[in-house]
């Protein structure tokens, strides 16, 4: 169930979010509920008062407590911008729960069927157009047309003729035919899509699904009685998309049309606020207006430059990892970005992988290839040397670069590129420290994910599938010591039978945003493939060789993809101690500018980003500083010069009064320790 919860606040938002693991761990369930808040903004209102300046003026956002660390039990909260409320005082929340295609049968047949409803409008409006397939989606369903270019225009007619086609509430007729009256049929309307379709069923039996008496389609089901049971004010048109067929270029491209579908007009408008709260925080714009990255077409798609505050915030990412793990006894690693290619032969990523591969290239007659994962590397600098039992577990990790190919359609963002760094590592251990290295695994897990603000999470146990290497013994133990380790950590899970990778079992992490959207990051994975693969061994105590187990984690994923989950999740308004700039030093004059260079230099001496900004009047200095999103001003007029002090307000806690640049220097220090605001 989506949860969406509206209520007023004098604050801006509140980022608070709390560990909500069971204490006792399930072995399968359904898909765990996701939970998001929808706030709305009172926009409050502070004066600012200098020697040379007194004035009211309206900020942006103020905010209060917000510690990404916290572990008390709200929810973590997003919010939308609205007018001002009355006053200051929390409005009663209004709960609307939105259920999911697992949760609602209900409202995935409303899905399937209004993806019929909506082809059958479309070949009403357009008889030309041939229709392809029409599945439901997490949030709706869509249908692909071959057909001319569709405009919103269009998209508003084909919405009138699916509200007409609901009301006249036509059943939905379920029939099973052979295969030859199927080919029959197709080949008499002249469906060549449908043709392709039907010779891609297996079954012998063929059921179609009628719309009336008016429109047919090849469908297994499930849809509603009859169209009247859709409301088709909960029914909306969302957009229009390019898709090739069968999702091959060099096939024919289509028509997409997405829509959204939900039990009520109620439901419908809770979705639509999400949507316009995902839109605001979207980290494509955020990340433009922030100055944080940039896609360069001369470049090429899907490569990422770090502009100098998003590399800021790279480093302190990179930083706090690389303690982390030093302190939990891993060894850091660089490794090349490239390698011959008879080393992907061997790894056999060139056998199951090349598709994502980049083409070789050749270097004095051999060919090397771009490294698509890091894994390899770390098996040769385990093979280096001859190990003994006594050496384990060993423990390598490496931010390592890697470059992958994606189709240009598929790019997106930070959160699909070509080139990324993954926060890879390695463990090569004994069979009896399977448990105890990966309940370490979820405990360095925990730490990193709680530090960045995020402490819900989904968790799922992935099995032996049909196909797999390594024998029924090793297998047992491996997912045994996941199951053992993950309830010794006390977490939830689900359990997916039959879904691990076939070189071994693993268990994947989902976070949880302030959206209650879930973003697939940390994974842990056994594998009995490599190690076979690379013949690495050590000496056991019986001087024989063994082969070690060997364990692939990832916290975070790829840097890439976690900073533009950072960025959606904050709305670009980091914690204090993970901001780029953390204060900028506005002063009244430029006569106040030398002091303010001091106040900077005393800041950065101090381990603190701040810089200097002037220029322009001071009220328009302070919305600059609101909408680049910077938490602390230090106003500085001439009496500040005076007396040495700075004038302090905060986009989280509104004015804090003058102070001493020491006590400045003392309170961020605090709350940075603290992971809490000023």
């Amino acid at each position: 169930m989506l949860v969406v919860q509206r209520m007023a606040l004098s604050s801006h938002h509140l980022f608070t979010s709390s560990l909500q693991l069971s204490p006792k761990p399930t072995s399968v369930s359904h898909s765990s509920p996701l939970c998001f808040s929808l706030l709305s903004a009172s926009k409050s209102f502070f004066s600012i008062s200098t020697t040379v300046v007194k004035r009211e003026i309206r900020v942006l956002a103020l905010y209060k407590k917000r510690n990404g660390l916290s572990t008390s039990s709200a929810v973590a909260t997003g919010l939308t911008q609205t007018a001002p409320a009355a006053d200051d005082e929390e409005a009663s929340p209004e709960k609307i729960v939105l259920p999911t295609n697992e949760s609602s049968e209900s409202l995935l047949r409303i899905r399937h069927t209004c993806a019929h409803v909506m082809a059958m409008a479309v070949q009403k409006i357009f008889p030309d157009a041939k229709v392809t397939i029409g599945p439901w989606i997490e949030n709706g369903f869509y249908y692909d047309f071959d057909m001319e270019p569709l405009t919103d225009k269009d998209l508003k007619r084909i919405k009138k003729e699916m509200d007409r086609i609901i009301g006249r509430n036509l059943p939905l007729i379920r029939e099973e035919v052979t295969r030859d009256e199927a080919q029959r049929r197709i080949m008499a309307v002249h469906e060549p899509y449908k043709m392709e379709i039907l010779e891609s069923i297996k079954e012998d039996a063929i059921t179609i699904y009628h719309v009336g008496n008016e429109w047919w389609d090849l469908c297994a089901g499930p849809h509603v009685e009859s169209t009247g049971k859709i409301d088709r004010k909960a029914v909306e048109l969302e957009s229009v998309a390019g898709a090739y067929w069968r999702g091959d270029i060099n096939k024919p491209m289509l028509q997409r049309i997405y829509g959204t579908a939900w039990e009520n007009e109620k439901q419908l408008k809770a979705y639509l606020h999400f949507k316009e709260e995902a839109k605001r925080r979207d980290h494509r714009r955020l990340g433009q207006d922030l100055d944080l990255f940039s896609i360069q077409d001369e470049a090429g798609g899907g490569l990422v430059f770090w502009h100098p505050k998003g590399a800021i915030v790279r480093h302190i990412i990179e930083d706090a990892w690389k303690r982390i793990h030093m302190e939990h006894g891993y060894d850091l690693l660089y490794t090349p970005h490239v390698a011959r290619a008879d080393l992907w032969k061997i790894s056999g990523h060139l056998d199951f992988y090349k598709e994502n591969m980049y083409d070789q290239m050749k270097i004095e007659e051999e060919l090397y290839q771009l490294r698509p994962m890091n894994c390899p590397y770390h098996i040769l600098i385990y093979k280096r040397k001859l190990h003994s039992y006594r050496d384990f577990p060993i423990r390598v990790a490496e931010l390592g670069t890697v470059y992958r190919y994606e189709l240009s359609g598929s790019l997106h963002g930070l959160f699909r590129v070509r080139g990324f760094t993954q926060d890879d590592a390695h463990i090569f251990c004994l069979d009896d420290q399977i448990k105890d290295e990966i309940r370490g695994v979820l405990d360095l897990t925990e730490k990193i994910l709680l530090q960045f603000g995020f402490s819900k999470y989904e968790v799922n146990l992935s099995t032996r599938p049909e196909k797999a290497v390594g024998g029924d013994d090793i297998w047992e133990k491996a997912t045994s010591a996941l199951k053992d380790a993950l309830d010794d950590k006390g977490w939830n899970y689900q359990v997916d039978e039959g879904g691990g990778a076939f070189y071994g079992p693993k268990i994947d992490l989902k976070i949880e945003d302030a959206l209650g959207r879930k973003w697939q990051c940390s994974t842990i994975q056994v594998d009995f493939n490599l190690p076979q693969r690379f013949d690495i061994t050590y000496v056991d105590s019986n001087s024989e060789k063994k082969r070690p187990i060997m364990i692939h984690r990832a916290v975070l994923g790829s840097l890439e993809r976690f900073f533009g989950v950072l960025i959606e999740h904050y709305a670009g308004d980091f914690p204090l101690w993970l901001c780029p700039i953390q204060a900028r030093i506005l002063p009244v004059t430029d006569a106040q500018f030398e002091y303010c260079n001091d106040v900077v230099s005393k800041l950065k001496a101090s381990g603190y980003r701040a810089e200097v900004c002037s220029g322009e009047r001071l009220p328009k200095l302070i919305r600059n500083a609101e909408k680049q999103k910077i938490p602390l001003m230090a106003v500085v007029g001439a009496k500040e010069v005076e007396t040495q002090t700075v004038t302090i307000r905060s986009r989280f806690g509104g004015e804090l009064g003058t102070m001493t640049i020491d006590d400045f220097i003392n309170r961020i220090k605090n709350a940075i320790g603290n992971r809490t605001s000023l």
